[in-house]
C-alpha cells in the first residue's frame, strides 16, 4: 500500500513539475512570437522584403510546376511577339515562347548561381579573414596586401577575367563569383576577429590553454555570425547583378535560362518591337537586389546592438 501512494506521489510529483515546463515552453514560443510581430512592425521594408524573397525562393524550387507554359518551347497557334494580355501576362517573345514562364523558371538558375556564389565566397573568406586577424604579424600583412590588391579590381571585371579562363558552366560561373566575392568577407571577418580577439574572455582563455582551434570555434566564430550574414544578405543583391551581366555577356551556361541571357541576344534585338521582352526580366533583376538590399539593412538593425536600441 504504501509503495502504492509513493509511486502515484512520484507521478504527482512529475506531473506538477512537467506542467510548468510546459508552461515555460509556451511562453517562450510567445515571446518569440512577440519579438518578431515588434521586429515586423519596426522595419516594415525587411519584412516586405523577405516576403519577396520567400516568394522567389518558392518560385525557384516549383517553378517547372507553377510556369503556365513550357519555358523552352514556344507556344502552339503561332503566338509570336505579343504583348501582354490575359492570356500571356508578360507577353511573348520572338520564338513564340511564354515571357512570364521563362522569368520563373529563370529565377531557379539566377538565385542558384548567386547563393552558391555567396556562400562559398563568403565561408572562405571568413576563414582566411579569422585566420589573418588572429594569427597577425607577417601572414596577415602579406594576406591584406593580396586582399587589397584584389579588392581595387571591380567584381564583374574579376569575375569575367576567371570565367574566360574556363569553360562557361554553372559550376564555373559560381566558383568565379566566389574568388571575387571572398577578399569582401575576408576584411569584414578580420576587422571583427580584431575587435573581439582584445576581449577579456579571449585572453582568459589564452592564459588557461586552450588550443586556437578552440579559441577561435568557441569565442571568435559565434561573435563575428551577424556581421556575415548581414554582409552575405547584402552581398547576395550584388552576386545576381554579376552573374546577369556574365550572363548578358555570353560568358554563363548556354543552355540554361537566365534573367540575364533573356536580357541578352532577341532582348537586344526586338527592344523597339517588343520591349517586354527586356523589361521584364530587367524588373526581376530590380526588384530581387533590392529585396536583398533591403533585408541586408533590416538585419544589420536589428542584430547590430548599437542601432537595436535607437530604432
Amino acid at each position: 500500500m504504501s509503495s502504492e501512494r509513493g509511486g502515484s506521489g512520484a507521478a504527482g510529483s512529475r506531473g506538477a513539475i512537467a506542467l510548468p515546463v510546459a508552461l515555460l515552453g509556451n511562453a517562450g514560443r510567445r515571446n518569440r512570437l512577440q519579438r518578431l510581430g515588434r521586429i515586423a512592425r519596426r522595419k516594415p521594408l525587411g519584412t516586405f522584403s523577405a516576403l519577396v524573397i520567400a516568394l522567389l525562393v518558392t518560385l525557384a524550387i516549383f517553378g517547372p510546376l507553377i510556369a503556365p507554359y513550357q519555358p523552352r518551347v514556344g507556344v502552339p497557334g503561332g503566338h509570336f511577339l505579343e504583348a501582354p494580355s490575359l492570356t500571356f501576362l508578360l507577353g511573348t517573345d520572338h520564338a513564340s515562347r511564354d515571357i512570364l514562364s521563362r522569368i520563373i523558371v529563370g529565377a531557379r538558375v539566377s538565385l542558384w548561381a548567386s547563393l552558391g556564389a555567396v556562400l562559398l565566397g563568403t565561408g572562405s573568406g571568413v576563414v582566411i579573414g579569422v585566420i589573418s586577424g588572429y594569427l597577425e604579424g607577417t601572414f596577415d600583412m602579406i594576406v591584406q596586401r593580396v586582399i587589397d590588391a584584389v579588392m581595387s579590381i571591380p567584381l564583374i571585371v574579376i569575375a569575367v577575367m576567371l570565367i574566360s579562363l574556363v569553360s562557361p558552366t554553372l559550376n564555373n560561373l559560381i566558383i568565379a563569383l566566389a574568388i571575387a566575392i571572398s577578399p569582401r568577407a575576408a576584411r569584414v571577418a578580420r576587422g571583427s576577429t580584431l575587435a573581439i580577439k582584445s576581449e577579456q574572455y579571449v585572453e582568459a582563455a589564452t592564459v588557461v590553454g586552450c588550443a586556437t582551434p578552440r579559441i577561435i570555434a568557441r569565442h571568435i566564430l559565434p561573435n563575428i555570425f551577424a556581421p556575415v550574414i548581414v554582409l552575405a544578405s547584402i552581398t547576395m543583391g550584388g552576386a545576381i547583378i554579376a552573374e546577369s551581366s556574365l550572363n548578358f555577356l555570353g560568358l554563363g551556361p548556354p543552355t540554361v535560362i537566365s534573367w540575364g541571357a533573356m536580357l541578352s541576344g532577341p532582348g537586344r534585338e526586338f527592344m523597339e518591337v517588343a520591349p517586354w521582352m527586356a523589361i521584364f526580366p530587367g524588373l526581376a533583376i530590380m526588384i530581387t537586389v533590392l529585396a536583398f538590399n533591403l533585408l541586408g539593412d533590416g538585419l544589420r538593425d536589428v542584430l547590430d546592438p548599437r542601432l537595436r536600441g535607437s530604432n
